[in-house]
């Protein structure tokens, strides 16, 4: 049996705010925008060269007051490329922290989700 994680969906409190941040700061591809009705919007955006996505939205049924998702891993193959790229686009990075066989810096959206860049060294 096949089971492929392809969409993980966030609490945001501001849709825009938080669309412009995945966009503009973290380079993400928007996906969708779009209004079904009945107050419903959905925005799904993906990370460049991943099969899995992010989405957010109202009416969506995850609010921001029931928390958020932490530990969200995007691995990369340079993470000081990747890590002074995000920075120079305006997101807070922190250092990298070699822990023996893999690094790591670390980040939060606007809304407190957090993400964590990861490079395994070969």
């Amino acid at each position: 049996m096949d089971m492929k994680l392809e969409l993980v969906p966030l609490p945001v409190a501001d849709v825009d705010r938080s669309k412009d941040f995945y966009v503009d700061v973290m380079g993400f591809t928007l996906d969708h925008d779009v209004q079904p009705g009945n107050g419903m919007r959905i925005v799904q955006l993906t990370p460049p060269g991943s099969a899995c996505s992010i989405a957010f939205g109202t009416g969506m049924g995850n609010k921001p007051e029931d928390g958020t998702v932490n530990g969200l891993h995007l691995i990369v193959s340079d993470i000081a490329a990747a890590r002074d790229e995000l920075v120079a686009r305006g997101a807070d990075v922190s250092d990298v922290a070699d822990m023996g066989g893999v690094k790591f810096a670390y980040l939060n959206d606007p809304d407190g989700n957090s993400w964590a860049l990861q490079q395994l060294l070969r």
